[in-house]
């Protein structure tokens, strides 16, 4: 049976039964969870909610929050695998690095990175920072340059030297994101390739909007685009 639903296009659940999985998945309730809950079978569950993923992650796109100037903290971040004996520097073999922006009393960005070299973070941060703004990194060598290339307010924390902050620079707003997600994920057990962006963007979607009203913005989202 075929339920008009104006959150799915030819559903088969109804509107209120939709709605409760939207409230389970606020709660960060798991797929398992959430179809012993619904009633629903996890297939259909998992399906849902990675469709339901993919709305965020294009919303999080959208609403990218850099363009204007304020006090900015760059950092990278790895996830994933664990470390592999021998192999040492900056991460880990085989983790997923990934690079994050986080405007201080507002949003925070990321973006999966194929390394941290100067060129591929200073891509990044000019298209994403205004010239204006007051950057905040760590030591990394891959933050050398920012001043010639027009970002004269850059200030560091020597984190090798157990320096993690001083006066109004450090990056403890988007150290405290990472830790937020990998926090998450680790429920998870494990995240597919194919699919760790839509939960890192979720991850990001959940941290930015913490103090909103969640439920009511997803179930806008998906009424704007239908599953």
């Amino acid at each position: 049976m075929v339920h008009k639903n104006k959150y799915i296009n030819s559903s088969k659940i109804s509107e209120a039964k939709f709605r409760e999985i939207i409230s389970y998945f606020v709660a960060d309730l798991s797929a398992t969870q959430i179809s012993v809950l619904s009633g629903i079978s996890r297939n259909s569950i998992n399906k849902y909610l990675m469709a339901i993923r993919q709305r965020i992650y294009d919303y999080c796109l959208v609403d990218s929050p850099f363009g204007v100037f304020g006090d900015i903290e760059l950092d990278e971040s790895y996830f994933g695998a664990k470390r592999v004996r021998g192999k040492r520097g900056r991460g880990a073999y085989g983790k997923t690095i990934i690079f994050g922006l986080l405007k201080r009393s507002g949003k925070v960005y990321t973006e999966i990175v194929p390394n941290c070299k100067s060129k591929t973070l200073q891509d990044i941060i000019r298209g994403k920072v205004s010239a204006e703004s007051v950057i905040h990194t760590d030591g990394w060598r891959g933050y050398d340059g920012l001043v010639d290339i027009g970002y004269d307010k850059h200030f560091r924390v020597n984190h090798s030297n157990n320096e993690f902050a001083n006066k109004q620079t450090h990056i403890n707003g988007i150290e405290s994101f990472w830790s937020f997600a990998k926090t998450r994920l680790v429920k998870f057990h494990g995240v597919s390739k194919n699919t760790f962006n839509l939960h890192l963007k979720e991850c990001e979607f959940r941290f930015n909007y913490r103090s909103q009203n969640l439920y009511a913005i997803i179930l806008k989202l998906v009424r704007n685009n239908p599953l």
